[in-house]
């Protein structure tokens, strides 16, 4: 787990008036803990080993609270979150994801978020938040392809 991360998110949450109570730092380490996506009933499977009554909707509440602060991320094409470990700054998002062992990586593709902006400005648009998911092969998945394993 990273105590520096947790230290720094309950700072954030205290610095913006908000509680980051026990069981919202019980959750955000196991999202840090889990290094990848994670379902919300595999964070509920998780979390009752400790909190057996735990209920989803205390999750889902959680997960709310997190996004919120910037914490963690939504992906949306396989429902599962990720955490974020340089939240209190707005930034695109940008993720590659693996189609065969479901690894995760955030990126910060230079010029696409002003391209992306200009687009949309070109068109009256405003973008208010921006997410963009590359579903493919990691380096280990394409080695293994290419191998015949």
């Amino acid at each position: 787990m990273s105590t520096a991360t947790l230290t720094k998110a309950r700072a954030y949450c205290e610095h913006r008036g908000a509680r980051f109570t026990p069981l919202r730092e019980k959750i955000y380490a196991l999202m840090l803990d889990k290094h990848g996506p994670i379902g919300a009933y595999e964070l509920l499977d998780a979390l009752k080993e400790t909190e057996s009554s735990a209920k989803p909707a205390t999750v889902y509440r959680t997960l709310d609270f997190l996004l919120d602060f910037g914490f963690i991320h939504r992906l949306e094409s396989t429902n599962a979150f990720v955490a974020c470990h340089h939240f209190g700054c707005q930034h695109p998002v940008q993720f590659l994801i693996c189609d065969s062992c479901g690894h995760v990586v955030e990126i910060q593709s230079e010029g696409l978020e002003d391209t992306l902006r200009t687009q949309a400005e070109a068109k009256g648009f405003k973008i208010s938040k921006q997410t963009i998911e590359a579903h493919g092969l990691c380096s280990d998945c394409k080695l293994d392809e290419n191998s015949g394993i």
